[in-house]
């Protein structure tokens, strides 16, 4: 199969690049923005569970998305035919979105960079046979290694995206987007009592890096010590109390409690927590936000977004001070700032929207051991599970899915059930000391928002809040 976009779009099909760049200009007459979105996409997926391989699938998507946009009115026609009679059918459909209005055209995209990741397919680089013998070693594995294991489940999960853009005001832009992904979960149990972990890692690569040993040993390593410790747990403390947070994946608080709410259209229509202040302090001094999707091989990262405007590093709290949002073409637009290379959606059937790509806080100067050291009564929260958040509040509740007590400056025992209860404003005013262990996460997360799902990266360094609220059943 060719890997080239331009001939899956316009050698496999009846489209012609240059009839259909102008298609697009005579489709979107009179809008003042809008591109045709073209979308191909292989992917697969492997469980294993039970001791047996439980489910393998292989899918294949294709299809493009037309869009309109005039004023803050969206026309959006999409279908899984890329031929030209099904866009004209769908251009019919913008009719009543166009009609009428003058249009006076948004400024183009600027020209992308080098691209961020391989072009080459994943599920090319491992025979069906290899994933599978890869999720029996690592089955066997895990289970060798304790005799408490009674559950091993792992699943592996590939995915090649070739995309096109076609703008009335640029030439036609290209990207192809690998993304793999591989997650081991264990549980162990004593009598009547069982406990879970799991370690999950991925990125836009290809399978190499998993299929070697020294990598997914040690992903069945963090998750068997996760389970063990969870096994150890006591019931968690309930009250206001200091919160230590550790680097790398708890940086998901930060990605729900606060970065959603610096999306341009929740602060168009001012229904954030963050609208009508850039400019105020927001955060404690030292903390500065970024969203970065530049960042190469990295899960949330993208050479150019949906609409076709580059990536870039964007600077959303400096300082504790509100700079910016972020920003894809239309809420820019009628904001009056610029576009930040945001504007994503889950596949060629969703609009884009601004979403973020990888969000992480900037290191401090703090060491972690100072940190925890400073702590008389309080938790250590390590990982995270499920959460709310409320965009226009900020008010949030996580799961900490491996939290510790922290007596007299010490790690203590393990504890469950420890949630965290807050506001993300609220929060972000009482970060009291940051360290200078800044992670980004393994490569895990995926962000839903109206509906749709992309890959995102979230990070952050060791971080004391003072003052959270922690829900628990001791």
């Amino acid at each position: 199969m060719t890997h080239n976009p331009r001939e899956l779009f316009f050698a496999k099909s009846d489209l012609d690049l240059e009839q259909t760049h102008r298609f697009t200009e005579q489709a979107l007459a009179g809008a003042d923005d809008g591109e045709l979105f073209l979308e191909y996409t292989l992917s697969e997926g492997f469980s294993f569970d039970d001791n047996r391989l439980k489910s393998a699938s292989f899918d294949t998507a294709q299809g493009f998305g037309l869009r309109a946009v005039s004023g803050e009115t969206v026309g959006y026609a999409h279908a899984t035919d890329l031929s030209m009679a099904a866009l004209k059918r769908a251009s019919e459909s913008l009719s009543p979105v166009l009609s009428g209005h003058a249009g006076q055209w948004a400024e183009a995209p600027i020209a992308p960079g080098a691209a961020l990741y391989m072009a080459e397919n994943p599920l090319d680089g491992a025979a069906f046979t290899d994933k599978v013998k890869l999720l029996e070693e690592i089955n066997a594995y895990a289970r060798s290694k304790d005799n408490r294991v009674r559950q091993v489940s792992v699943s592996l999960a590939g995915e090649w995206q070739a995309v096109s853009i076609i703008r009335p005001d640029t030439g036609p832009l290209f990207d192809v987007r690998p993304l793999v992904r591989l997650d081991v979960s264990v549980v162990v149990g004593e009598g009547d009592r069982q406990e879970t972990g799991h370690s999950g890692r991925g990125g836009r690569a290809n399978y190499a890096q998993w299929l070697a040993p020294e990598n997914w040993q040690g992903q069945v390593h963090d998750a068997l010590r996760q389970a063990l410790t969870n096994l150890e747990s006591i019931p968690a403390p309930a009250g206001e109390m200091a919160v230590v947070l550790g680097p790398g994946w708890p940086g998901i608080l930060l990605h729900e409690a606060v970065g959603h709410g610096l999306e341009g259209d929740f602060n168009r229509k001012k229904t954030s927590a963050f609208s009508d202040r850039i400019g105020e302090r927001v955060a404690s001094p030292g903390v500065t936000v970024i969203d970065d999707g530049t960042l190469p091989d990295r899960r949330g990262s993208l050479t150019i977004d949906d609409e076709g405007t580059p990536t870039q590093k964007t600077v959303l709290i400096e300082d504790g001070i509100l700079k910016g949002y972020m920003q894809d073409r239309m809420n820019a637009r009628l904001m009056g700032m610029a576009a930040t290379g945001n504007g994503r959606r889950e596949s060629f059937a969703c609009q884009p929207m601004p979403r973020m790509t990888n969000t992480y806080m900037l290191g401090g100067d703090k060491e972690p051991e100072e940190i925890l050291a400073s702590v008389k009564d309080g938790i250590y929260a390590t990982s995270f599970g499920g959460g709310q958040v409320d965009i226009t509040s900020g008010k949030f509740v996580f799961s900490c899915t491996e939290a510790y007590e922290i007596k007299n400056g010490k790690l203590g025992a393990p504890l469950k059930g420890a949630t965290l209860i807050g506001t993300g404003p609220e929060s972000m005013q009482r970060i009291s000391m940051i360290g200078n262990d800044m992670q980004l996460d393994e490569g895990i997360g995926t962000c839903g928002k109206a509906g749709q799902g992309v890959p995102v990266g979230v990070g952050q360094p060791s971080l004391r809040l003072d003052g959270i609220t922690v829900g628990g059943t001791g």
